[in-house]
């Protein structure tokens, strides 16, 4: 099942070559931030407490929203990662997580519990809260069995441990499966998890046709569709009231629920992939997809809250009815709160990704590039500052005696100096050395650029032409602004 959302490409954005603007941030001589709307003094270039000016931002461009989000100069170097699309399913109570919305910052690496092995490559873990769930599921299996099997005496709790390792190796199978379908489609796999509600595949890109996003869905279901039948044919050579029988047609049973479930036409489970393809093929645009199955995943998380404890009550499941409130009321209603909730978060993380994804391709390195003046390595920062303003240009780039870019100066270190010391501060002592990974193309946008500048860290990069021409100084703040505006428009 998949808690990720859409991919739509919307292409907007300025092309234009930076304009002049006012220089780097400095502070006044007490050590207080400059008034934006005070005059500008020589040596001291405009502050521009909003990062590049509003023709280079494309994220706000006819937008005034998140008007809080004004970070203090200078803020911390974040780069924002790249969305992985979730493909969570397992048991019926699948579910994924998501943290979409939130200000950029680095990827943390995979990771998440105890690591099983690396089947084609992609890590398996086991996350703590599956040893809750196995310890409960040998609990209730356990109790099952009692009635069945009473002969087994206390033995029949190592016999439910087994179903439940069983029972989520069905579901290691079911995520494999959306694995293997990911890796065919040239699609990365961070991870696959299993947890309390069942297991996730980390999917790092969107599928790029409906056709194969259908596929990418539909495969975990019929496997666990295929898992059924497999039990079914090995039980029916087998004894009735045995344990190898009890075993095998719980599996059964276990895995044709899962598929069950997981076909519901609802986002985050794969049936709302499926239908998120569907409308995506209809339309021609991913976003209405997920938009549609992500309502519909919220109208099912109604109707599991409520109807879930109503079946189980009626008897229509198998149980007796109970006209009493009693502990097996309490739980079902608990079930079915902690499922409800689940589908209603998962649908909620899909809508926000798929906005995140709609809104990716303008943040453009061209587009959020401060002009740089370069400066000779032994320039006193008053100096430099003097020419940045004089310029408009906002950055620094600390060049050799040919020309060539060695270092940027870091608008953090500009900001931390007096005015009075400014004259006596050479600029090299501010700048830092730069790296292959700090040079970045002014042709980067989306996801890509995010790719270059999370795998570098840095609060400031050296964006340049493809002729290998300084196209100016790239801050990684500028990209978290623009982040967080465009995450604040509506798609």
């Amino acid at each position: 099942m998949d808690v990720s959302g859409g991919s739509g490409h919307p292409r907007s954005g300025n092309d234009e070559p930076a304009r002049p603007q006012s220089g780097p941030t400095a502070p006044a001589a007490d050590g207080t931030q400059p008034d934006p709307a005070a005059p500008t003094t020589p040596g001291t270039p405009a502050p521009d407490p909003q990062g590049p000016d509003d023709n280079q931002d494309p994220a706000r461009n006819n937008d005034n929203q998140n008007p809080d989000h004004t970070p203090p100069p200078p803020p911390p170097p974040h780069t924002p990662p790249r969305p992985p699309a979730h493909h969570a399913a397992g048991e019926p109570h699948g579910g994924g997580k998501g943290g979409p919305g939130r200000p950029p910052q680095r990827r943390p690496e995979p990771g998440g519990g105890l690591l099983m092995g690396r089947p084609f490559g992609v890590p398996v873990y086991v996350a703590p809260s599956w040893f809750l769930v196995a310890a409960l599921i040998t609990w209730v299996f356990g109790g099952q069995l009692d009635r069945v099997l009473p002969e087994l005496g206390a033995a029949r709790y190592l016999v439910s441990l087994f179903f439940a390792v069983a029972f989520y190796a069905s579901v290691l199978v079911h995520e494999l499966a959306h694995t293997v379908a990911a890796l065919r489609f040239k699609l990365p796999v961070r991870r696959i998890q299993l947890q309390f509600f069942g297991g996730v595949s980390e999917i790092e890109k969107e599928a790029e046709t409906p056709g194969r996003e259908f596929v990418l869905a539909f495969v975990g279901p019929l496997l666990s569709l295929v898992l059924s039948g497999v039990f079914y044919l090995a039980l029916l050579p087998v004894e009735p009231g045995t344990v190898p029988g009890v075993l095998l047609a719980g599996l059964m049973i276990s895995n044709l629920i899962v598929a069950a479930f997981n076909l519901l036409p609802g986002l985050p489970l794969d049936g709302g992939r499926m239908l998120r393809a569907v409308v995506w093929k209809i339309t021609g645009k991913p976003m209405h997809g997920t938009v549609a199955a992500a309502w519909v995943g919220r109208a099912l998380a109604v109707s599991v809250l409520i109807g879930l404890p109503l079946l189980t009550q009626s008897g229509a499941l198998g149980s007796d009815a109970v006209d009493n409130v009693g502990m097996d009321t309490v739980m079902d209603a608990l079930l079915a709160a902690i499922l409800a909730a689940i589908i209603w978060t998962g649908a909620g993380n899909s809508l926000r990704m798929a906005r995140l994804r709609e809104h990716l391709p303008e943040l453009r390195a061209r587009a959020l590039t401060r002009r740089a003046v370069p400066v000779p390595a032994d320039t006193p920062l008053s100096e430099a500052l003097r020419r940045a303003n004089a310029s408009g240009a906002r950055a620094l780039v600390v060049v050799d005696t040919e020309g060539g870019p060695v270092s940027l100066v870091r608008e953090a270190a500009i900001v931390g100096v007096p005015e009075h010391r400014r004259p006596w501060v050479a600029v090299s002592t501010l700048a830092q050395d730069l790296t292959d990974g700090m040079r970045v193309s002014a042709e980067l946008s989306g996801e890509e650029l995010l790719d270059a500048l999370r795998a570098n860290p840095a609060s400031e990069y050296l964006v340049i032409e493809e002729t290998g021409e300084i196209y100016g100084v790239l801050s990684a703040a500028d990209v978290e602004r623009a982040f967080v505006k465009a995450m604040a428009r509506p798609s």
